[in-house]
């Protein structure tokens, strides 16, 4: 029998460095100031200008359209499912646009001076 060949090892793809494909969505509707939200196409065409391969990972934005209405970030004015329009939920936006507090610095405590 031929000597087995050792199995050649595939070399990992390099991960994908950038903004995750919600981050990309939640930025794109806070930026849009139309009252009834963006529209699932129109979201798609600022995800594709803004350099994202959409015809590539149509699953992925379905997906992540989906989850942001899930957890609350997003709410959907108009359609079902990753369809339709969406725009910020108003418990998020505030949120968003204030910075985090710093927690405050602890005072030094002044030595009480014993009066005579």
């Amino acid at each position: 029998a031929a000597p087995a060949k050792a199995a050649k090892k595939k070399a990992a793809k390099p991960k994908k460095t950038g903004p995750s494909v919600g981050e990309l969505i939640v930025k794109t509707v806070a930026a849009s100031k139309e009252r009834s939200g963006v529209s699932a196409a129109a979201l798609k065409k600022a995800l594709a200008a803004g350099g994202y391969d959409v015809d590539k990972n149509k699953a992925r934005v379905k997906t992540a359209i989906k989850n942001l209405v899930a957890k609350g970030t997003l709410v959907q004015t108009k359609g079902v499912g990753a369809s339709g329009s969406f725009k910020m939920s108003k418990n998020v936006e505030p949120k968003a646009k204030k910075p985090a507090k710093k927690a405050a610095a602890p005072k030094a405590k002044k030595p009480a001076v014993k009066k005579p």
